[in-house]
């Protein structure tokens, strides 16, 4: 059957209920009929045709949402009641029966709203509880209530269901029904609602807030209307139920009008896009056309199969959507996106499909940039393993140069030392003598090359002590100054005692520098600060910084760590060599 044909029907029927319930509360019968009786038919017929239109506007925007079925059999047995009203023994007795139902059904539509279940445990047992109290327990009553026992019948018919006229039990089970079920559901459905106030996220509270306020009240005013027990009173509690009662459905429209309303937003989001700048995140734009500030955007990247952010940086999707729901976004057949998002947001599916439609092109621009980014971000991370790659193994050969080849050269001198000394061949005394010298230098030149590719002192000590060794060793004074608040990271040392080696080289080799000046300190960058090295000469000046396999060289180091080297020098007025090397 079309939805059309099928809301038609739901509405034909909720009119005719309501005309028959109306004609049976006319003037002129002394049978009760709840808010159906004469006094106020009026008033409960636009009640009950409330709820009914709004649970059929709901279902009809919902179809897979259970909500608006609740709503409209609330409105249904809200109904019921005026069977009282009637003068036949049978039809009496089953308005009697069914006069509590709506409240079962109007509770478990609180419960449900508005995802249309009831999923957590102590809810799903009010709900219960009270299905057992309006139905069984008012079944069980009415075996031993008269008709001229229930309030303000006056020449009803008899009760169909009565099997022993006994008022003390009935009494005794009103008092169960009524004082203990009922105060005790009522109760627990207010504090359950107070709680899931008290947690939800500011877009569920944009959405809860109408219905269960109201919904609220008329339990509270049920409860009071409960133990009120001068008729005054509750005439006057009566009163107010039935309007909080009333407010209910009319709360609930409003919501889906404001939904309406809210989709206008889409209409600010297209204007918004075209102002927003290559790289910026639309995290916030979306957030705000879909009124949920934590809403978060991540992008497909097809090549690892991967979100990733808007920097390129991995984006796990929540484990559970319980309390985060997920949104695909695709274009033209392609998944580009997620957007990660309150779970209330997808209970308007227009208003995020046609957010997601504006913003397609600008998503699919954004995925490209952070695809570019990722890419980046991973050839950083290459060439910083490749430099720490290199720097391991240049200690492991430093290592097995202190400990292998050099032990090994040491025992050799040792050796020919004694032979020198012990010879009595003038000749070979002579010998042994050039050749431990030959060896001395070669031992020395093996600690220079085990020196330069990693000094042991660098990784035992520190940057300080180690350029302080270079500069003790270096043929031409060196000033140095080290203010260091804290020993930097191994790689950041590393580099900085690459560039300033480097930079001594060069002025003594190349720049015929009399004097070189070294300062290391820090500086703060963007992020977590930056260690600075200068290295000052007063050499010939004139160095190309495009030249040199050295230079280059300390440049990609530093470029892997996110650094940079500066070589200024023009001709006559030395040569100043400057790092920025992050430290985060």
């Amino acid at each position: 059957m079309d939805r059309r044909v099928r809301v038609v029907a739901l509405l034909l029927v909720a009119a005719a209920v309501g005309l028959g319930s109306l004609g049976l509360a006319l003037p002129g019968s002394d049978a009760p009929g709840g808010l159906m009786a004469a006094e106020h038919p009026t008033m409960a017929l636009l009640i009950g045709w409330s709820f009914a239109g709004a649970g059929v506007v709901a279902w009809a925007l919902r179809p897979d949402n259970r909500f608006g079925l609740l709503l409209y059999a609330t409105g249904l047995t809200w109904f019921s009641s005026a069977l009282m009203a009637t003068d036949s023994s049978v039809p009496f007795t089953v308005g009697l029966l069914t006069a509590p139902w709506w409240l079962g059904v109007f509770l478990h539509a609180l419960h449900a709203f508005p995802g249309g279940q009831v999923k957590r445990p102590w809810p799903r047992m009010l709900v219960a509880l009270l299905y057992v109290d309006v139905t069984l327990v008012q079944g069980l009553r009415l075996l031993f209530t008269s008709s001229a026992d229930v309030p303000g019948c006056s020449g009803c018919p008899p009760n169909a269901l009565l099997l022993s006229d006994q008022p003390d039990v009935a009494v005794t089970i009103l008092v169960v029904q009524q004082g203990v079920i009922g105060t005790l559901v009522i109760g627990g459905t207010l504090a359950v609602l107070a709680r899931r106030w008290r947690v939800a996220s500011a877009p569920q509270r944009r959405v809860l807030a109408p219905v269960l306020a109201t919904g609220a009240v008329c339990l509270a005013v049920q409860a009071v209307g409960l133990a009120a027990q001068p008729a005054s009173v509750r005439q006057s509690v009566g009163w107010l139920g039935a309007a909080s009662f009333a407010a209910v459905p009319a709360s609930f429209l409003l919501g889906l009008l404001r939904q309406r309303l809210d989709r206008s937003a889409v209409g600010r989001l297209v204007v918004d896009l075209g102002t927003v700048r290559d790289g910026d995140p639309l995290d916030g734009l979306l957030g705000r056309a879909l009124n949920d500030p934590s809403l978060r955007v991540a992008y497909w990247r097809p090549e690892t199969e991967e979100y990733v952010d808007a920097a390129g940086r991995p984006f796990p999707l929540p484990a559970s959507y319980a309390d985060r729901a997920v949104t695909v976004v695709e274009r033209e057949g392609r998944k580009i996106a997620v957007l990660v998002h309150d779970p209330v947001v997808a209970e308007d599916p227009a208003l995020v499909s046609g957010t997601v439609a504006a913003a397609g092109l600008a998503l699919e621009n954004t995925r490209l940039q952070a695809e570019v980014r990722a890419r980046l971000e991973e050839l950083r991370a290459s060439r910083r393993r490749l430099v720490e790659a290199g720097d391991r193994e240049r200690r492991r050969l430093e290592r097995n140069l202190h400990d292998g080849a050099q032990q090994r050269l040491l025992a050799v001198s040792m050796l020919l030392s004694r032979l020198e000394r012990t010879g009595g061949d003038p000749s070979i005394s002579g010998m042994a003598a050039e050749a431990t010298a030959e060896l001395g230098r070669a031992l020395a030149e093996l600690r220079e090359l085990a020196r330069g590719l990693h000094p042991a002192v660098l990784t035992d000590h520190g940057l300080a002590v180690a350029l302080e060794g270079m500069a003790a060793r270096a043929p031409i004074p060196v000033e140095l100054v080290v203010e260091l608040p804290h020993r930097p990271t191994p790689e950041v040392e590393v580099a900085a005692y690459y560039v300033i080696s480097e930079a001594l080289t060069n002025a003594i080799k190349h720049a015929a520098a009399s004097r070189v000046t070294v300062h290391v300190g820090t500086v703060e960058d963007a992020n977590h600060g930056a260690l600075l090295v200068d290295v000052v000469d007063d050499g010939v000046g004139g160095v190309d910084p495009g030249r040199g396999s050295g230079l280059q060289g300390l440049r990609d180091r530093l470029a892997a760590l996110d650094g940079r080297l500066d070589v200024t020098g023009p001709p006559g007025m030395g040569t100043t060599v400057r790092a920025v090397i992050p430290c985060g």
